[in-house]
């Protein structure tokens, strides 16, 4: 086997606490760490904050916006935990599209998913830091990022368990508000909460109807609720640490699409009956405070900052983790220099630092150089997310047809209605790659990501090229 083909799949589920798997790394994580982390890792402050941008964009109508990007979620989600479940690995995506299409393809999966968690913990560092000094005015914002990437870079050197712990609660807290949300948001909106009426469906059809802004605003929706998606895909690479790596990846996507298609959809539903989309609120402190407020709840503003910093500090810690986890599978199978794939304990500490180091300097350069290179980390991540559903999709098409034909009783996830539905997701995500080009604002983006997606492939090509004159 050359260093750049992906590992062969793993025998069958077991239950191996603490024990080291061939690659190396723990199986330190429980099912209730996987189940959170599902549920916790895409909750965030895309969802409590950004989604703002894209009501004012779409009025009433992004319910739709989110109806519509949900399931094209569900149904990459879908593929994926068909594919983790029968080969569970750290690598995930980018082992997946290693055995289905090539090392070049998993090489390039692989380091531009690393390069998107570790500028993303860099944004999530300076988030949480705008919190705290506005809580405590005079201290300064760096010291607060640095200070978190501290912290989760040490809980992310120790044992794998801590980091699920860390992101278990932060997720449990996360996912509580979100169900009080929806709680308080169905009472007022039938008239039971005290102090409010029924709205009936004045907000929904009033000030320009449920489509103001037309098919326009409806696509700029579309575009900003598909990135408050992603996260999803780091509970299929903590599923290779985890006790039952077969069972636990596909308990936990399972059970988390439908959750969380809940939670985005019904916030969305809930937000626009019950505030006029128009209200400047809504953009200025978050959906969920304009809400909070708009009923009269006590305190909402800071309730809602303290919810919002839990959010990036659990997007934080999972962001960490996944960086390594993918930097670690990668250099495993030949495509990294060797040091960072070093483990101790079970955990790759190279990876974790380096991937914790090149967040802090991310948070750097958005102090030094905030008009150029910050700006052209934050365009070049743009539409990453997009490029990795688009391996998965094409990797599940060619590995299930050679699952079930070499190894059929490993598909203990199926996805529905193969192969139309896998087409039909593709077909989704060209559809978006289409409407980012035609949008002004996602049009640099589109360019920028496309521009790093073909280096790297041209990288792994050529590295891939010379491996196989050696061999």
């Amino acid at each position: 086997m050359s260093r750049t083909t992906a590992p062969a799949p793993a025998p069958a589920d077991r239950k191996d606490d603490g024990a080291t798997s061939p690659s190396g790394l723990t199986h330190g994580l429980k099912q209730r760490h996987l189940s959170m982390i599902a549920l916790g890792g895409v909750i965030g402050a895309g969802l409590f904050v950004g989604s703002g941008a894209g009501i004012a964009a779409a009025g009433p109508s992004i319910v739709v916006a989110y109806a519509i990007s949900g399931l094209l979620v569900m149904l990459v989600m879908r593929m994926l935990g068909e594919m983790s479940a029968a080969n569970p690995a750290s690598g995930s995506f980018s082992v997946h599209a290693e055995r289905a299409i090539g090392p070049w393809a998993g090489f390039t999966a692989g380091w531009s998913f690393w390069f998107l968690l570790c500028v993303a913990v860099g944004l999530e560092g300076i988030g949480a830091a705008k919190i705290m000094t506005g809580w405590l005015p005079g201290t300064p914002e760096w010291a607060w990022v640095a200070l978190f990437m501290l912290v989760f870079c040490a809980t992310n050197l120790a044992a794998v368990k801590n980091f699920g712990e860390f992101e278990f609660w932060f997720a449990t807290l996360k996912v509580g508000a979100i169900v009080l949300f929806l709680g308080i948001g169905v009472l007022a909106i039938v008239g039971v909460l005290p102090g409010s009426d029924a709205p009936g469906t004045t907000n929904l059809t009033g000030d320009g109807g449920f489509f103001p802004n037309g098919s326009e605003g409806l696509i700029v929706g579309l575009l900003a609720s598909v990135f408050a998606y992603g996260g999803l895909e780091t509970v299929t690479i903590a599923a290779a640490e985890s006790e039952h790596p077969v069972r636990g990846v596909a308990k936990a996507v399972r059970t988390a699409m439908w959750r969380i298609a809940v939670f985005y959809i019904g916030s969305m539903a809930v937000i626009v009956t019950l505030v006029p989309w128009g209200d400047e609120a809504v953009v200025e402190r978050g959906p969920y405070v304009a809400t909070l407020d708009h009923l009269g709840i006590p305190a909402a503003g800071q309730i809602m900052n303290a919810v919002v910093l839990v959010a990036l500090l659990s997007a934080m810690n999972a962001n960490v983790y996944g960086a390594s986890r993918m930097a670690c599978s990668l250099v495993d199978r030949g495509q990294g220099p060797k040091s960072l794939g070093r483990k101790y304990g079970g955990v790759p500490r190279p990876a974790v630092l380096v991937s914790s180091v090149f967040g802090f300097g991310c948070v750097l350069l958005s102090y030094w150089r905030p008009d150029d290179i910050f700006l052209w980390l934050l365009n070049t991540i743009g539409a990453i997310i997009l490029v990795v559903w688009f391996f998965i999709a094409v990797s599940q098409l060619v590995l299930r047809r050679r699952t079930e034909r070499e190894a059929p009783e490993k598909l203990v996830v199926r996805m529905w209605a193969y192969p139309v539905l896998t087409w039909l997701a593709l077909a989704g995500m060209a559809v978006i790659f289409f409407l980012m080009a035609r949008e002004e604002g996602t049009r640099v983006q589109l360019y920028w990501t496309g521009g790093l997606t073909l280096l790297l492939a041209a990288v792994g090509l050529v590295r891939q090229k010379a491996v196989g004159r050696a061999s």
